[in-house]
């Protein structure tokens, strides 16, 4: 008899698919939030291509392969984590419960996954640490501040107990998320420092990079070259993000970069991406086409919203028990034995949308967009 993951929950639950969570995130936020979370940059192009890029792969699954025994997990920063997910760091978590960071940085301990902590977050990284410090905790900067503002907040998550340092190399702009300017809902118009960010150069990476003791990720890699001048300048890890589509317009999806940044990099840095993946299958595809980790960052707002903390965990647990059925089907028994090979490209059976990955939202179209 093949191995199971039940998607019976570790606590009672309402929710026994994904879509339900988004449902009832829906239900739960205002529309000003749910744009927020839900919505890009001018026309949403890079938003679509996001989802675009998982659609347009089909799988090639093996039969006759022994999966009876299935293994899900990785080691990340020296730690053994239930899947090779990290929540991804996402500004204003206390839009979507109470406890902002907290809860996502519990839930995230609970289970066994990574969490990464915005910079932008209400709750800041000393209290994540101290609230949830069994949590395996990565840190992401803004550049608000010098060169001297850098390095004291770099020294103080070292201080506080984080595994990892992340820069954000992809915001030297404010984009123009028009879901907000059409309503008037202008977001953070005035932020301190934020003139620093488009100054930020490879130089800023290599002072940076010399004082940490600590691992330094760069997010916002969208090209192979970029990827290499990223190795050259000593990066331990390369965080493949077009900001959920939220940044600049017209871009790739991440998934369609993934693979020549992959190749780029050849195995010199762990690989790291989020965009627009929702499913146990989307994870799959960007394990095969060379992602060590995958970044959750709308998929861990709609579980905050629909029940906070335990909303987060059920929606890891429906993800790994897809991800479970999803490898056994395709013959494979680890993680570790996916590659390009199991994938093919292929048409999109229907249009790509934020929402795509759930045709079974049955709410009608106007109260999600």
């Amino acid at each position: 008899m093949a191995s199971q993951v039940t998607t019976k929950a570790s606590t009672p639950s309402p929710f026994l698919a994904l879509h339900e969570i988004v449902a009832k995130a829906r239900q739960r936020l205002s529309h000003d939030n749910w744009d927020y979370i839900v919505g890009g940059t001018e026309t949403e192009t890079t938003v679509n291509r996001n989802r675009a890029a998982i659609d347009s792969l089909a799988f090639e699954p093996r039969v006759l392969r022994d999966v009876s025994n299935i293994r899900l997990g990785t080691t990340f920063l020296g730690q053994s984590l239930r899947l090779p997910l990290l929540l991804a760091p996402v500004g204003s978590l206390e839009l979507f419960a109470p406890e902002s960071a907290v809860a996502a940085a519990r839930a995230a301990a609970q289970f066994g996954i990574a969490h990464m902590l915005s910079s932008v977050s209400e709750v800041g990284f000393e209290a994540v640490a101290r609230e949830v410090p069994e949590a395996l905790r990565l840190f992401q900067l803004y550049v608000h501040g010098d060169p001297a503002w850098v390095d004291d907040m770099a020294q103080r998550t070292v201080a506080a107990g984080f595994s990892a340092f992340c820069l954000t190399v992809d915001s030297a702009y404010y984009s123009r998320r028009e879901r907000d300017i059409a309503k008037r809902n202008i977001r953070r118009s005035v932020v301190p420092g934020r003139e620093n960010q488009p100054k930020l150069t490879w130089r800023d990476v290599d002072r940076l990079k010399s004082k940490l003791p600590i691992p330094l990720i760069l997010k916002g890699i969208a090209t192979p070259q970029d990827a290499v001048i990223a190795l050259d300048h000593g990066v331990d890890m390369i965080y493949v993000s077009n900001h959920g589509g939220r940044q600049l317009d017209h871009g790739r999806g991440t998934l369609d970069v993934l693979p020549g940044i992959a190749r780029a990099v050849n195995g010199r840095a762990k690989l790291i991406i989020d965009g627009g993946f929702n499913r146990g299958t989307d994870i799959v595809k960007a394990i095969a086409a060379g992602a060590d980790m995958v970044g959750l960052g709308r998929m861990q707002c709609y579980g905050l919203a629909a029940d906070g903390s335990a909303g987060v965990v059920r929606m890891l647990e429906l993800l790994e028990a897809e991800m479970h059925a999803c490898l056994g089907m395709l013959g494979v028994s680890a993680l570790d034995e996916l590659n390009p090979e199991y994938l093919h490209a292929i048409a999109p059976v229907g249009p790509s949308h934020v929402l795509s990955a759930f045709p079974l939202l049955a709410l009608d179209e106007k109260s999600f967009y």
